[in-house]
């Protein structure tokens, strides 16, 4: 067992790989009376295209199958369901699929070890049928025609489908009514034995419990499956260019909803570094305290503050900005010439001080929470980062890199803007 400690927080982390190949994670929190578990499987969205580890064949699956497992995981060959078993022990569970992971998760006050036995159950044993695949697909059809009809879903989506031409972030992650139609059994039991192996997955627990009670419980309530190979993705070759600068909709709305996207070179190098420096960046530019944002609200140009975010894995990197205004592409020249003004003659220290204090004050309350742990602590091992690297990097960020991150990232002929406006 590999034993980190962050002595900034003054927490740890124990790590082990089990012998079927699951990561492991556990981060004691003692002054907490809540309980969490996650696990997750890297599959998502993307994963459409693949070698099978077995087979050693190429297999092309419908989009939106990495969605459709996880409706399908709770149902039970005895007529059960394990969401329902568990909102019976008084556990708040639910699951998510996005475009390069799924996870299941419950968060426990009390009966936490049944509640983690009904998980592992669950997840580890699937149960699918011609029928019962058959009814979820109309299940879903709703939920996709629903996001269809939803502005916020589709400003995002349209953002993605102007900044990337063939990678597949680009498409919704449950997929289409027509592609859901393709889906059997078959194709889920052979997407649930490629990537629902322990070796591709990753379990992550956060609470006031001691680690050899963890992993002893693991241990004694997991099968042993056996070990398999890393899975061979196979994904388009995205130019670096965007696609289009602009997508305009009409909708149900009552005032335009807009996303300006900023495409960005995937690069798995100082990740930790450049993530924190464009998230400083982004709230540099536009947070409720910028000198940007206060000019736009005074102006009615924003009625909140954006919702400012980086994405990234190993085929995509983006920032997003998503707000609504009654003048999207005035909110969007001004934006462009706040950069180009900052990129001529810096940042301000003073700025650029309270904005990265700020970061740093959101970054180490987030190891507060045991369920923002486990979420936190699964999603960064998967992009083989320990969530403790973002404060050991911390000091390394100054403002000389922040200025040559702004000169590099944030450029005009890698920007589109996506708008929603009403019918």
């Amino acid at each position: 067992m590999q034993i980190i400690e962050n002595k900034i927080i003054k927490e740890k982390l124990y790590i082990e790989e089990l012998e079927n190949g699951l990561k492991v994670m556990f981060i004691p929190k003692k002054d907490t009376n809540k309980k969490m578990a996650i696990i997750g499987t890297k599959f998502g969205s993307i994963d459409n295209y693949f070698i099978n580890p077995k087979t050693k064949k190429e297999v092309i699956i419908p989009d939106g199958v990495a969605h459709f497992l996880e409706h399908k995981m709770f149902e039970q060959a005895d007529g059960t369901n394990s969401l329902d078993t568990l909102t019976s022990m008084g556990v708040e569970a639910n699951a998510y699929t996005t475009n390069d992971h799924t996870a299941y998760y419950f968060e426990a006050i009390d009966n936490f070890e049944p509640a983690f036995k009904e998980l592992l159950n669950y997840v580890f044993n699937p149960y699918y049928t011609d029928e019962n695949v058959e009814k979820e697909k109309g299940i879903i059809a709703q939920e996709i025609k629903m996001y269809d009809d939803d502005a916020i879903s589709k400003v995002f989506l349209n953002a993605l489908e102007c900044m990337y031409e063939k990678c597949p972030v680009r498409l919704d992650v449950a997929g289409t009514v027509e592609s859901i139609n393709k889906i059997n059994k078959e194709i889920l039991y052979d997407c649930y034995n490629t990537f629902y192996n322990p070796s591709n997955m990753i379990l992550s627990i956060s609470g006031n419990f001691e680690p050899d009670y963890i992993f002893n419980l693991i241990k004694n309530n997991l099968k042993n499956n056996e070990k398999q190979e890393k899975i061979q993705r196979i994904y388009p070759a995205e130019p670096e260019q965007i696609y289009s600068k602009y997508k305009e909709e009409k909708m149900d709305v009552s005032i335009p909803a807009f996303v300006i996207g900023i495409k960005d070179k995937v690069e798995k190098e100082n990740i930790v570094k450049k993530e924190l420096i464009l998230n400083i960046l982004l709230n540099y530019l536009l947070d409720e305290n910028s000198d940007l944002y206060k000019e736009l609200y005074d102006e009615g140009l924003l009625i909140s503050e954006p919702d400012l975010e980086y994405e990234y894995s190993d085929i995509y990197s983006h920032m997003m900005i998503f707000a609504y205004s009654k003048d999207p592409k005035k909110v969007y020249e001004k934006l462009k010439s706040k950069i180009k003004e900052l990129q001529k003659k810096g940042l301000d220290e003073k700025t650029f001080i309270r904005v990265k204090n700020k970061i740093y004050g959101r970054l180490v309350t987030s190891y507060n929470s045991p369920a923002q742990i486990g979420r936190i602590f699964m999603r960064d091992y998967m992009n083989n980062i320990i969530s403790f690297d973002y404060l050991n990097e911390w000091n390394s960020i100054n403002l000389e890199n922040a200025n040559k991150e702004l000169q590099n990232r944030f450029l005009e002929d890698k920007m589109v803007l996506s708008i929603v406006n009403p019918k």
